[in-house]
């Protein structure tokens, strides 16, 4: 018996009206700053455990994003040791439910959908009209980026409101890591629909999985003010010299890292994106998915077509 073939969902592309001045200025400063002094200063600041300070941060905070705060595991603001803490506040338990059908793929994050799609020929479509390189994302490692071409790609937003640990969107075995040195442009939507390959440019952590023999990949990109990112296998992954594309070890694993769907695998020390890449085929979207759409972590997004890991095992 063939097998139906899979619904392709088109990337949707929004028409893309001109920026404003201030838009425009607010882009034009980020490529004259000093992107990396600026996000080591938010680092230290945010990681002060000063009581006064830290709480003057965090009370500034709430006033201008209103987080929720009641699905914190600590429902008390000020009760963090520091405002880097506060930001990356665990949830309860209970907190969010983990869709657990074992064809279901989960948000990674709370977030908003800015692009979800079918990658093209190796180009990912950026929010605002502009395409990106697979290979480059994925720092430059033909062997998984070769497995996901023509794959399928969702991309999620995270904004400073939001819950900023980052989970497991499916049940895998981690292969390998990597650090990727780059710019730290603001992922807003202002910044995303003026500046070209903006995920592709940005500092990231490239987490590269296999399911059942099936690749995937969960890239973690960086911003502006974004000083650090965290791996619960790594701890903080910092920005390096020499800025090169780095491995981060897996070496210190007793085994390989295998983590459930909803694991935690890391966490943002700020906001900033993540970008999910499957195979070809792999994945039926949500028709929900559509850029603007609000996610919480562990809500179904798509579900898996049966036949993928085979395919993909197949053609590797």
């Amino acid at each position: 018996m063939s097998t139906p073939s899979v619904r392709r969902p088109a990337v949707r592309r929004p028409a893309v009206s001109k920026p404003g001045l201030a838009a425009r200025a607010f882009v034009a400063m980020q490529y004259v700053i000093p992107q990396h002094l600026v996000s080591r200063v938010v680092l230290v600041a945010t990681r002060s455990r000063w009581r006064g300070f830290k709480n003057l941060l965090i009370r500034s905070f709430m006033r201008g994003f209103q987080p929720d705060m009641r699905d914190a595991l600590e429902p008390d603001a000020t009760a963090y040791p520091s405002f880097n803490a506060f930001f990356t506040r665990a949830l309860r338990a209970d907190a969010r439910q983990i869709d657990l059908g074992t064809d279901a793929v989960v948000s990674p994050v709370d977030g908003a959908v800015s692009q979800a799609g079918h990658i093209t020929g190796g180009a990912v479509f950026q929010a605002k009209g502009h395409d990106y390189d697979l290979e480059t994302l994925l720092a430059g490692q033909t062997a998984w980026s070769d497995r996901l071409r023509d794959g399928e790609f969702a991309t999620i937003y995270l904004a400073p409101f939001d819950y900023h640990r980052i989970h497991m969107p499916m049940a895998g075995v981690l292969r390998g890591a990597w650090y990727v040195p780059g710019r730290l442009f603001s992922v807003n939507t202002v910044t995303v629909a003026s500046v070209p390959r903006l995920f592709a440019r940005n500092e990231r952590v490239v987490c590269c999985f296999e399911t059942n023999g099936m690749p995937w990949a969960l890239v973690l990109v960086g911003a502006l003010n974004v000083g650090s990112m965290a791996t619960v296998w790594h701890g903080d992954v910092t920005p390096r010299r020499p800025r090169v594309i780095t491995k981060l070890p897996l070496t210190n694993l007793a085994a390989p890292l295998s983590l459930a769907k909803g694991d935690e695998l890391a966490r943002f020390n700020m906001g900033s994106t993540v970008v999910l890449v499957l195979p070809r085929d792999a994945i039926h979207w949500d028709a929900r998915l559509q850029p603007g759409e609000t996610l919480r972590m562990g809500s179904m997004i798509g579900r898996m077509q049966p036949s993928a890991a085979a395919q993909t095992t197949n053609q590797a």
